[in-house]
């Protein structure tokens, strides 16, 4: 009965004076000066360092209470994120869905569409790479924009490059399961050799992979990135909804299900 009194107080005290004021007025070889001007909240000094005595004793004994609060505060801050974030993509539609630059891979004129920030270098990006075109290609009806994000170090831009290079040449697809499902080798022995093989030109990559058009394409893809607060790989994009970090099969098919339902 005691603590929830004392507890009571304190929300009170905290709701007439800052706290900060009065832990720093607590501190040891900090004083007041009797009749000094009042702070805010009508209390004087001395009143302000009596309270922040108190507020820190209670915190010392009550840890828990600091918790909660961080706990309470960390989750608003998430629920805030994740509504910004949801206003982002409704703004960015266009952006996101109907770049014309953009690689689209499984059902140009599929109702639902999905779109991928990826990195080649992303391991979990590797990891779904294999089952987010299984699910695409059975659907059928799906329209995968691919949004080239390369984040984690010089070899990734490189190979973002020449998946962009690849497309040029009506090559992006075979060029992009290579890298995806392959080895994380992304040298550029390998990168060549993976052209190569798919029957690109070898030349012509070399030059399109330094185009104002290609650096244009990542410039856009960083800044749309950092508008939907996107600091990882891979996101998704499907329908209306982000999702940061790699999922599974059946979240990824529920949610074009669920996509597919709002817009019918």
């Amino acid at each position: 009965m005691k603590r929830t009194v004392l507890f009571s107080f304190i929300v009170a005290a905290l709701l007439a004076a800052p706290v900060f004021v009065a832990l720093e007025l607590a501190r040891p070889g900090l004083s007041s000066t009797p009749g000094a001007q009042s702070l805010p909240g009508g209390l004087s000094a001395a009143q302000v360092a009596g309270l922040g005595q108190v507020i820190q004793q209670y915190l010392l004994e009550n840890p828990e209470v600091l918790i909660t609060s961080l706990n309470s505060y960390q989750s608003k801050q998430r629920v805030a994120e994740k509504q910004r974030q949801q206003q982002a993509v409704l703004e960015n539609r266009t952006a996101l869905a109907n770049d014309p630059d953009a690689p689209v891979l499984g059902n140009p004129k599929g109702d639902v569409v999905v779109v991928e920030f990826f990195d080649y270098n992303c391991p979990y990006c590797r990891r779904v790479a294999g089952m987010l075109r299984t699910v695409v290609a059975e659907d059928g009806n799906v329209r995968l924009v691919m949004k080239e994000f390369p984040i984690l170090g010089p070899q990734s831009v490189i190979a973002a490059r020449a998946a962009l290079a690849a497309a040029r040449q009506d090559k992006y697809e075979a060029f992009h399961r290579a890298l995806m499902e392959g080895p994380g080798d992304l040298s550029e022995t390998r990168l060549n050799r993976v052209a190569r093989d798919i029957g690109m030109d070898l030349d012509l990559m070399g030059i399109d992979m330094n185009l104002p058009e290609v650096n244009t394409m990542l410039r856009r893809n960083r800044e749309l990135g950092a508008t939907l607060s996107i600091r990882g790989t891979p996101a998704f994009v499907i329908g209306d909804t982000l999702i940061p970090g790699a999922i599974d099969k059946a979240t990824l098919k529920r949610l074009i299900a669920q996509a597919r339902d709002k817009s019918s």
